[in-house]
């Protein structure tokens, strides 16, 4: 496929751009080696490459569950403005 002067027209008042008359030549020229390269890359034989879910085939590493902080519910409640139940209470803000 290649672009002219007309079709790098069109394609900047689709998307909406303002482009310089001069620099009409160097966008066609650049949108065709970007298509010349999506053409190469079609031709690529990829029948026998299973897709991947990541570029790594690699693992998370997971740290141990462990507690590392002690329980401080009783002394976070005990500052708090209002608290029910163990639960903060909060003035409705949705009728």
């Amino acid at each position: 496929m290649s672009l002219d002067k007309t079709d790098v027209e069109k394609i900047a008042h689709l998307a909406r751009l303002s482009i310089d008359e001069n620099d009409i030549s160097s966008y066609a020229l650049d949108l065709n080696n970007i298509f010349n390269l999506v053409e190469q890359m079609n031709e690529a034989d990829t029948s026998n490459i299973s897709p991947m879910a990541h570029p790594f085939d690699a693992h998370q590493r997971l740290r141990r569950d462990v507690v590392t902080e002690s329980d401080q519910r009783e002394l976070f409640q005990s500052i708090a403005p209002k608290t029910e139940a163990g639960i903060y209470l909060v003035p409705q803000v949705i009728e």
